[in-house]
């Protein structure tokens, strides 16, 4: 790797977490490490602290602290919220989602088909935007949930939350949105958005991982995912996770007022870095809408190349990003998510992921411009000429 700063580009897979967030968590692992759920002294604190962090939190995304569930990740809340809808409606046995979610949204209910449940999986078009038209033409009486993603986490194309939740509502269907991408980027108002469940993460916002939360509306009906004792109002049991609740919270304070630098720098930021390779990488073409999508997010393809090797060879220059969701890092096969889109498979197997964020600068994005050209051009010299490449120049030449 190289002596040079970090250049971390992949803060849609988790972020830094805050000294400040790290300051304010610490407390809770010397000093006030009671259990919040006994009844002596030593517990008051931390279950103050945890009240505490639940309002900071639920300022976030303009909900009433009662209606904020901590949970371990967004994961777990994605899945709360449509087996509650399940369980709460067992006549209902239809789900709809999108191509495009995140794994924990698309195996979950890949698992509830096996068990009898019928899933449909909304299209996309090229730019990876949602037809409200789909979406009221698959609603069925049997439909319990309609569970799709806020911003995408590999293209950061932005769906129509609220319009998608007026069609749920005006056909009595209960409808789950996962905001953990647009949490800290994008205002969240849940009042206005009008969903039934909201999903987020903790560690995309710059506190630590393993701890989540799923907003839960007054009146829609929900059955806790996670039996044990009465913590967080019987809604989800296990002992609280004091300390990593209240580094939401802090974390969560923090973004509410980082929200016009991402809206602004952090955006200017990923124009500039994504014009610059646009530019200077013949063939390269971004992937998704232009807008509305995440400020900090953009994908871009490269054809006649693979992402893994572009990503060993940024890595060796200190400059991390990365070919998809963190989710399925290991995985042979191209992104469900472009594949979802119709973008080529020579060009989604060579697609990256670039996901700025409050720590990069303009020193960064000039380190990838300085490097990432002569890393595709080496690569590319390296590989042969695909057949279908060469059997359309010979044709051309003749």
């Amino acid at each position: 790797m190289s002596n040079e700063r970090l250049v971390y580009l992949d803060n849609n897979a988790t972020t830094r977490v805050a000294p400040e967030v790290v300051e304010a968590m610490l407390p809770c692992l010397t000093e006030h490490w009671g259990n919040p759920s006994s009844a002596y002294d030593l517990a008051t604190e931390p279950a103050r602290m945890i009240e505490a962090a639940r309002g900071q939190v639920a300022k976030l995304i303009g909900a009433d602290p009662r209606h904020v569930v901590f949970t371990s990740c967004g994961t777990e809340s994605n899945n709360t919220a449509i087996q509650s809808a399940l369980h709460c409606q067992p006549a209902k046995r239809h789900i709809i989602t999108s191509a495009v979610e995140h794994s924990a949204n698309i195996k979950l209910c890949r698992l509830l088909e096996k068990h009898g449940f019928e899933t449909t999986f909304l299209p996309v078009d090229l730019d990876g935007g949602i037809d409200l038209c789909e979406l009221q033409a698959a609603i069925r009486p049997d439909t319990a949930i309609v569970s799709l993603m806020w911003a995408n986490n590999e293209t950061g194309v932005l769906f129509p939350v609220e319009e998608l939740a007026a069609v749920c509502r005006s056909h009595g269907v209960l409808f789950h949105t996962d905001a953990v991408q647009a949490a800290g980027k994008l205002p969240i108002d849940v009042q206005q958005l009008g969903v039934d469940f909201l999903s987020l993460s903790a560690h995309k916002l710059r506190a630590p991982k393993g701890i989540g939360l799923l907003y839960v509306k007054p009146g829609s009906p929900f059955e806790p995912h996670i039996i044990g004792g009465g913590q967080e109002r019987g809604q989800r049991g296990g002992t609280e996770n004091v300390a990593n609740m209240v580094a939401y919270g802090k974390a969560a304070e923090l973004a509410l007022g980082h929200i016009n630098d991402e809206n602004t720098r952090v955006r200017a930021l990923r124009d500039r870095l994504e014009r610059g390779i646009l530019q200077a990488i013949p063939g390269s073409v971004r992937n998704g809408a232009g807008e509305p999508r995440l400020p900090n997010t953009t994908n871009i393809g490269f054809n006649r190349v693979e992402a893994e090797a572009i990503l060993l060879l940024l890595d060796r220059e200190g400059i991390c990003a990365s070919s998809g969701s963190a989710c399925t890092t290991g995985s042979i096969e191209p992104s469900h998510v472009l594949q979802a889109m119709g973008v080529p498979l020579s060009r989604s197997k060579g697609s990256l992921r670039f996901s700025l964020g409050q720590d990069n600068t303009e020193a960064d994005v000039d380190r990838v411009l300085g490097t990432l050209p002569a890393i595709v051009a080496r690569l590319r010299d390296a590989s042969p000429e695909p057949l279908d490449q060469a059997e359309d120049r010979l044709a051309n030449a003749g």
